[in-house]
């Protein structure tokens, strides 16, 4: 049986209106093991509208920064106890292998820990001015809403990137997860929730990018859009977000180039190149994708990389042993098969 899933808005874990959902397929087996809520602009505006009563609410936009701080830490310390939960819904949701979404799991609570020792350190500036009778200093304001929008490839760790400054610095966040995969961002709004952060400080929708995403992003509300993804839903993104002239931030992907020199260790080179593109099945923004190596190593070079990726362990994700798994969807794996077919 499917396990069903909800929204996290104001502190209520609720369903999509007219109980629109959406099913999520386990890739590794192709079968259908959670239903997630679709989002409509209306279950946009109620999480947005959430968030900024969270923001003037003196609970939160009076709270002390240390005591933001300690919200962190505690939230850190539920991460820390949860990874291994959190590890394999991304692994079930993704087909990522639980080897690499254990680690990063690992990565997200050690971030919370910093941002929290971050929430009593922003600090402003005092300036110099030829008046003794004057003071001209600048301190740092929280924006308000920020709507951070991840990826399917790593949406806890990017969840975690986006969320943990807004909320250190004194902001509410309103998180669009992927609609493939954010089995673990829901969870993480669990233990969001049993830190006891105020009602609306945090909130997670999930859905399609339009309607979800294209409203949020032009929400009137919404101060600061932090989304990471391609370059075609970007320039979305920032016609979305020129409308209320919103702070945008863009993480777009890249073709990472892995160089190695003359002087390199050339097995620890090729094992490194390896895992620099053959991790998360290839499905990454930082992928080592472009091999740039020297003229005099590269015979060599290429004969030991050939002769390891072989050997790369294919099998279920879940089991630990496992160095690639399948890819994330079905649409991934028909273009894929396209690139190679042309």
């Amino acid at each position: 049986m499917s396990k069903v899933w909800k929204f996290y808005i104001d502190g209520e874990f609720c369903e999509a209106e007219g109980g629109a959902t959406f099913d999520s397929v386990d890739p590794s087996t192709g079968e259908v093991w959670a239903k997630f809520p679709a989002a409509s602009a209306g279950d946009v505006d109620k999480a947005v509208e959430a968030a900024h009563r969270a923001f003037e609410n003196p609970e939160w936009a009076n709270m002390l920064p240390t005591q933001r701080g300690k919200l962190l830490f505690r939230l850190a310390e539920l991460v820390a106890e949860q990874a291994g939960e959190i590890a394999e819904l991304e692994t079930r949701d993704t087909g990522k292998v639980i080897r690499e979404t254990k680690g990063v799991t690992g990565y997200v609570a050690e971030f919370f820990r910093y941002f929290g020792g971050l929430a009593d350190k922003i600090e402003g500036s005092v300036l110099p001015i030829d008046k003794p009778d004057m003071m001209v200093y600048t301190t740092r304001e929280p924006l308000g809403v920020v709507a951070a929008v991840v990826p399917w490839n790593s949406q806890m760790f990017l969840t975690a990137v986006k969320a943990g400054p807004a909320l250190a610095a004194g902001n509410t966040v309103v998180v669009k997860a992927s609609e493939d995969g954010p089995s673990p961002v829901l969870k993480f709004a669990e233990l969001v929730d049993k830190a006891g952060f105020p009602k609306g400080v945090f909130n997670v929708i999930t859905g399609l990018g339009d309607p979800c995403g294209k409203r949020l992003t032009s929400h009137p509300l919404v101060q600061r859009v932090a989304f990471t993804g391609g370059p075609e839903t970007a320039r979305h993104v920032v016609r979305n977000t020129a409308e209320n002239f919103a702070v945008t931030s863009l993480e777009l992907g890249g073709k990472s180039p892995f160089m190695v020199f003359q002087d390199a260790n050339l097995e620890s080179a090729a094992n490194a190149s390896i895992a620099g593109i053959f991790g998360a099945t290839g499905q990454s923004c930082v992928a080592g994708s472009r091999l740039m190596v020297h003229k005099s190593v590269h015979n060599e070079f290429v004969d030991r990389l050939v002769a390891r990726a072989p050997s790369i362990k294919i099998g279920a994700p879940l089991d630990m042993a496992t160095e690639m798994g399948p890819l994330a969807t079905v649409g991934q794996k028909q273009r894929i098969e396209k690139v190679v077919a042309d």
